[in-house]
Formats: C-alpha cells, sequence, structure tokens
C-alpha cells in the first residue's frame, strides 16, 4: 500500500515564511485558520501545529513583516489576527523570486532525466 510520504521538517521550516506571508497578502487571517488553509492547499501533506506555527509569526513579527492585532471572532471569542506589513510585501516578492528559481532548475532537472 502506497502512503504519503512525510515532507522533511527542513522543507517544511523553509517553506514557512513564504507560504505565510503568501497567505496574508489575501487578507488579515488568525492561526488556527493559517494552519487549515495550508493544509487544505496541499491536500493534507502540510500539517502545520500550533508550535511549529506561532515561533515563526513571532519571529516574522519582530522583524516587521507583519502586524498583529487582537480582536473578536464572530463568537465572541478573542483572536490575534495577523496582516502584512510594507517589509512582508518585499520579503514575499523576494521569497517568490528565490523559490521560483529553484522550482525551475529542478523542473529542468527532472524533464533531462526523461530525455
Amino acid at each position: 500500500m502506497y502512503s504519503v510520504p512525510m515532507i522533511r521538517k527542513e522543507l517544511v521550516a523553509a517553506s514557512a515564511e513564504p507560504l505565510i506571508l503568501s497567505l496574508l497578502a489575501q487578507g488579515e487571517s488568525y492561526g488556527y485558520a493559517i494552519i487549515q488553509e495550508v493544509k487544505a492547499r496541499s491536500d493534507g501533506k502540510l500539517n502545520w501545529t500550533d508550535g511549529m506555527l506561532y515561533p515563526v509569526l513571532h519571529r516574522m513579527e519582530r522583524r516587521d513583516l507583519i502586524k498583529a492585532r487582537w480582536g473578536e471572532s464572530e463568537t465572541g471569542r478573542k483572536r490575534k489576527y495577523y496582516s502584512l506589513k510594507k517589509d512582508g510585501k518585499a520579503a514575499m516578492a523576494k521569497h517568490h523570486e528565490q523559490w521560483s528559481l529553484v522550482h525551475s532548475v529542478l523542473a529542468g532537472l527532472k524533464k533531462e532525466q526523461y530525455v
């Protein structure tokens, strides 16, 4: 029986910031929603935990890439909402450029294997 391989934790760590920035470029969000969105977009292959996500969010906040505000959810529960700052938009563009380069090199190498 075939099982979905685990994504290596080094790749998860390296991709966390660009994924978070890209999601926040679509609008303000909160931790649990970010975790669920990444899981949905990866077809369940990226299962982030609170313990993984929040240190990254706090680091990004300290680096002035994102900002946070406390607000109330529809149920009246307090929730911390995150959004992009100007430096976060610039960092996202740089990440996209770098990941695009890596992707194109990998795709080219894969194509060469089938020639």
